[in-house]
This record gives C-alpha cells, structure tokens and sequence, in this order.
C-alpha cells in the first residue's frame, strides 16, 4: 500500500500535468481562436484563415491530441508510483 506521502507526490504531479494540458488548451482555444484571430486571419490553412481554423477545429483536435498526451502521462506515472493495473 502506497504511504501517504506517495499518494501526495502521485497526486501533485498528475495535478501538474491537468495544469499543463488545460493551460495549452485555453492558449489554443481561447488566445488563439479568439483574442489572436484577427491577427492569425493574415494567415491560411487548407484556404481558411487560421483565426478560423483555431476556433473551429484546431481547439477541437487539441484537445483530442491532449488527451492522448494525458493518458501516455499517466500510464508513466502509474508505473512510476506502481499503481499501475497488472
């Protein structure tokens, strides 16, 4: 059985990861797709301004990309403080 001061790290160092990921999340999704779109419109992906893809797709795939980030980040960690399932 973990002690608690294992539970503690475990538990703070998946914290940081979910800080992370969801601080690039908002980056993209909200910086992106909104306050910067008019200053990323000057530039296009597949012919649509990227302002626009950000706010319509690109917040989107992000997140899925996080997602499987996150996992791979807590298998790691799972092992690391072997809690991982056998």
């Amino acid at each position: 059985m973990a002690t608690k001061e294992r539970q503690a790290a475990y538990w703070k160092e998946n914290l940081t990861y979910i800080v992370i990921l969801l601080g690039i999340w908002f980056v993209v999704s909200y910086v992106f797709g909104i306050i910067m779109a008019d200053t990323l419109d000057k530039t296009s992906i597949g012919g649509f301004p990227l302002g626009f893809w950000f706010a319509n797709q690109g917040s989107e795939v992000i997140f899925v990309i996080l997602i499987v980030v996150y996992v791979k980040l807590m298998n790691h960690l799972d092992i690391k403080y072997d809690v991982h399932e056998q």
